[in-house]
């Protein structure tokens, strides 16, 4: 799409930003998924395969089972399956699910902008239907572009929205990062009556000195940056970070699964990123 269609594609979002803030927000990206088909490889990649946190689900890759655009929107799922897992290494301990499972159980995707499109400072807002049920465990987040080399949590990251399904009346929103030798965290969670009933906009304003997290028009969490205790360019928010829209199953916070859930659909609208005009 082209800088003057992705305007007049935006302009109600602009509004609809202008509402949750003082600040003059240009719309510089949008994803609003009018493709039938695959997701954008343009704008789009895929973690692949048993990635963290113990899941249960196998990430696939360029699979519309389970990631594809369908009726205007992102369409994640979360299915039931036996998959087969490339990395697996007979004899291997069956707990250690990425070498040690030589069938995945179920199938799911994570979809990420790494090394396509990175964020600085701005607006990002995602307009989402939530997937519900026990062990579900949908997610909106970021991590630091030198991930591959500073590690987590140094990269930093920002969850801009998580929900799990044994806690089905609160979203949440928090921030990771590394200070005074371990892993550091701060957030906050907001009671919300079954979020996943309807669509909602998650959003993050991300400033030079903090970051605001958004339900719909509503700001519930609220991070200084220099909170890290790095003042300055090294801290890892004031470097840019990618986005990342999955959908997880168990896990070590997602808890037991209800398999009788699935198969589960996590509806993406659109992905914006505005930025505050000079």
């Amino acid at each position: 799409m082209n800088l003057k269609a992705l305007m007049l594609a935006g302009a109600c979002g602009l509004c609809a930003a202008a509402s949750l803030s003082a600040a003059n927000w240009k719309l510089v990206w949008a994803e609003e998924f009018n493709d039938p088909g695959l997701p954008d490889k343009a704008k789009w990649g895929y973690e692949h395969g048993f990635v963290r946190n113990n899941e249960l689900q196998f990430y696939t890759r360029d699979r519309q089972e389970n990631a594809r655009v369908e009726a205007g929107n992102l369409v994640i799922e979360a299915r039931k399956e036996k998959f087969p897992n490339p990395s697996y290494k007979p004899g291997a301990d069956p707990k250690n699910l990425r070498t040690g499972a030589q069938f995945a159980d179920y199938t799911a995707a994570s979809l990420v902008t790494d090394k396509k499109v990175s964020f600085h400072y701005g607006r990002i807002e995602v307009r989402a239907k939530l997937p519900q049920g026990k062990g579900i465990w949908p997610a909106i987040w970021m991590m630091g572009t030198n991930h591959n080399t500073a590690g987590w949590p140094k990269c930093g990251e920002i969850d801009i929205m998580e929900f799990v399904g044994k806690d089905p009346n609160n979203v949440h929103a928090t921030v990771h990062f590394f200070r005074d030798g371990k892993h550091g965290q701060k957030g906050s969670k907001l009671a919300v009556k079954a979020p996943y009933d309807d669509f909602h906009v998650y959003a993050v304003e991300w400033f030079e000195d903090r970051m605001d997290f958004y339900f719909d028009q509503q700001k519930y969490h609220s991070f200084p940056l220099d909170e890290v205790g790095i003042k300055g360019a090294d801290n890892p928010f004031r470097k840019p970070h990618y986005l990342l829209i999955n959908l997880a199953m168990g896990g070590s916070w997602g808890g037991a699964l209800d398999e009788a859930v699935l198969p589960q659909k996590y509806l993406i609208d659109y992905v914006r990123f505005y930025q505050q005009a000079p």
